[in-house]
């Protein structure tokens, strides 16, 4: 199984980005998908994820700038917009076995490489 970002970014503040992510092995209809982060010198954390029925989580920090949505059973975007410097890490695409989105990290089986985004004026 292999889930595969889109290519990130650098941008300004304020500025908005898409990413996406594309998987590929297994179908994840019927699962929850999201996405998850690492700035530097942090810990990872969650970011958004999208349930098979569309019942959406968000992190604190990213609620309403940040929009999950699935376009089909293996892709997920992010939307990103008024971006921030404090939202510079490296992205990851996640995928679980079961249809509920979650924050537990542990929950989601598969995950994929990463993609950087940089916030920087």
């Amino acid at each position: 199984v292999q889930l595969v970002e889109s290519q990130g970014g650098f941008v300004q503040p304020g500025d908005s980005l898409r990413v996406s992510c594309t998987a590929s092995g297994r179908t994840f209809s019927g699962d929850a998908m999201g996405w998850f982060r690492r700035a530097p010198g942090r810990e990872r954390e969650f970011v958004a994820a999208i349930s098979w029925r569309r019942f959406r989580l968000y992190a604190d920090s990213v609620k309403n700038r940040f929009t999950i949505s699935r376009d089909s059973a293996n892709t997920v975007s992010l939307q990103m917009d008024n971006l921030k410097p404090e939202d510079t890490a490296v992205y990851y695409c996640v995928g679980s076995t079961g249809s509920s989105a979650s924050r537990n990290d542990k929950d989601y089986v598969y995950w994929g490489q990463g993609t950087q985004v940089t916030v920087s004026s």
